[in-house]
This record gives structure tokens, C-alpha cells and sequence, in this order.
């Protein structure tokens, strides 16, 4: 596994991490065994990199990695999340009280005295992110964390937060359908030396090897009544991935690979975190790190996938509350 820096002052870890939202049965039902499974492959893939959060199933998540470590003891470098307060209605709390209070309910659950990276989930907008970064700095200091990051915030957020306490990561969602970051973020995580980790860089499964069937979906499956996942838009959407997917198929790639490759290639400091709960689907993205695109292949993904080219917004209106929109 190629290894990428996390942030400026951070450990080296696999250019390609793991996002651990799947085991808490967000896209499907889950099955602790087969997210046990996932884990294996991913040690065995050289991903050292897991993304989890509190919220997670509410905390099954947490749990699931924590047996995990507990058993097998790899050598990982673990991040997990806070700040959100599930509804309904759907709350942010970023005080300090709240923040220690779920550190150490997720260190528990984990089996572990400190977690190397700690984001905030969502900014609590009425709080000055100034303080926060003060909190997670002292948590810094007493050695619970070893760094902090932020969660769909603008770059604005990011420089603000980084003069008081240096930010490791920043944590948007980045793939080939949704570009926002492009529009400030990426570019001013690379001139703070903060990595940038896209979240659902295979966006929710659209780039998975196998095309998506909503009609499949179950009530619980967080696309269900998602804007890019429903009719007319969905349609549209596949049109265009059935498109990329015939491309790949010509080039020898999985559609997964690619898409992870074009993350991949927009800038070193970049650390997507594709999830899955199952070792199969982790083991298509592997080819990703062996892809080197030519301007040929470059102008014909713009082609077929071109910047904007999502129908519908990547969130609902009952999805996208706590999220900073800067553009």
C-alpha cells in the first residue's frame, strides 16, 4: 500500500483508508461477522486507516472495531467523530462537556486509552469554532487525542479554527459527482499542510462494479429518500455511470478503481475513505493505486462524467442540516 502523510505533523498511513459507516447498517443490513471479515481484508490490503464515528448505529460502529482490535491488535490509526445529536430533531453540540463525554464513551467502546485523529462530526454554528478548537486542544495537551479535525465545513471554518489550534484533517465528501471542494477547500487544506479526506468517494455505491437498485433499498438505507437516488434523477445519474462503467470495463479497470484513482490524483495530500461492509466490494478498489490515467482517459471521464453532471442534490433538505455551504 502507498502511504500518504496525515497532515503536516501526522503519521504516515495507506493512501486509501476505510470508511466504517456501513457496519452500523446505513446502506443495507449489516452483519457484525461480515464487517469482521471487511477488517481482515483491509489488514491484509495494507489500509491502516479507519474512519468511524459515535453515531454509527449508535456506537455499533465503534463496537464492531473495538472487538476487532481487541482480537486481532493491528497496527491502525483510528478516527472517530462528534458533535452530532441524533433526533428527532436532529441537533449539533460542539461544548466541551459534551465532546469529553462522547471521547470517552468511544474510547470505551473502542478499547482504547486515545484515538489518533478527532473530527467534528458538524460545527455547532451558534458556538465560535475558535472555542472548539480551544477544547481539542486540550484534549490534545492531556494526551486523549493526538490530533482534530473538521467535518463538512467551509474553507473559511478551516482557517479560522487552524490559527487557534492546528487542524490535521478535514473530512468533505469529494468524489466525481459531488466537486464542491474543488471550490476552495482542497486547495486551502494543501496550503495549510491539512490532509483532505473525501468521504464517499465512490459516491454511495453509483461507482460500485454493480449498478445500484433502489427498488431494493430498505426503508432504513439512508439513499431511500435521497435526492440522487430517486426518480427522475436517478435515472439520469445512471445513464451517465453506465457510460463510465462501459469505459472502465474496456480499459481493464473496475468502475470502483477508477473512480478512487481520480480522487487519488488530485492532489498527495488527499486520503479517500470509500466504505463497505463487505471484503469483496474493499477488494475491487485495490486496482486504484495501479492506475496511471493519460490525458486521453483524463478529457474522456470529463466527457461522460462532467463536473455538475449529478441530477439532484447530494442531500435532502431533511439531510443536509449542520452541513456549511460556502459557494
Amino acid at each position: 500500500m502507498q502511504k500518504r502523510k496525515l497532515g503536516a505533523s501526522g503519521p504516515e498511513v495507506g493512501a486509501i483508508g476505510l470508511g466504517c459507516m456501513s457496519f452500523a447498517g446505513f446502506f443495507g443490513t449489516a452483519d457484525d461477522e461480515v464487517s469482521l471479515a471487511c477488517l481482515d481484508a483491509a489488514v491484509e490490503a495494507g489500509i491502516d486507516f479507519w474512519d468511524t464515528s459515535n453515531i454509527y448505529g449508535m456506537g455499533r460502529s465503534e463496537r464492531v472495531i473495538g472487538r476487532y482490535l481487541a482480537e486481532k491488535k493491528p497496527d491502525v490509526v483510528l478516527a472517530s467523530k462528534v458533535g452530532i445529536v441524533p433526533g428527532p430533531p436532529r441537533s449539533f453540540n460542539n461544548a466541551e462537556d459534551h465532546i469529553r463525554a462522547e471521547l470517552d464513551a468511544s474510547l470505551k467502546r473502542l478499547g482504547r486509552s486515545k484515538l489518533e485523529l478527532y473530527y467534528i462530526h458538524r460545527r455547532e454554528a451558534e458556538r465560535p469554532v475558535e472555542e472548539v478548537a480551544e477544547t481539542m486542544g486540550r484534549l490534545i495537551e492531556e494526551g486523549l487525542i493526538d490530533a482534530w479535525g473538521l467535518s463538512e465545513v467551509a474553507p473559511s471554518t478551516l482557517r479560522r479554527a487552524h490559527a487557534v489550534v492546528p487542524v490535521t484533517a478535514v473530512q468533505n465528501e469529494y468524489s466525481l459527482w459531488t466537486r464542491q471542494p474543488e471550490l476552495g477547500l482542497i486547495q486551502a487544506c494543501a496550503e495549510l499542510g491539512v490532509a483532505f479526506v473525501p468521504f464517499s468517494p465512490l459516491a454511495r455505491g453509483m461507482f460500485g462494479q454493480a449498478p445500484v437498485a433502489p427498488g431494493t433499498f430498505a426503508d432504513t438505507d439512508f439513499r431511500k429518500s435521497n435526492p440522487r437516488f430517486t426518480q427522475p434523477n436517478f435515472g439520469a445519474n445512471e445513464a451517465h455511470v453506465a457510460e463510465f462503467r462501459s469505459y472502465c470495463a474496456a480499459k481493464g479497470w473496475t468502475v470502483s478503481a477508477a473512480a478512487l484513482a481520480w480522487v487519488l490524483e488530485k492532489g498527495e495530500h488527499l486520503i479517500p475513505i470509500p466504505g463497505t461492509r463487505t471484503a469483496a466490494h474493499l477488494r475491487e478498489w485495490l486496482g486504484a493505486l495501479d492506475i496511471a490515467f493519460t490525458a486521453e482517459d483524463r478529457a474522456e471521464i470529463d466527457r461522460i462524467l462532467p463536473a455538475g453532471f449529478a441530477h439532484g442534490d447530494r442531500y435532502g433538505d431533511h439531510q443536509i442540516l449542520g452541513v456549511e455551504r460556502y459557494c
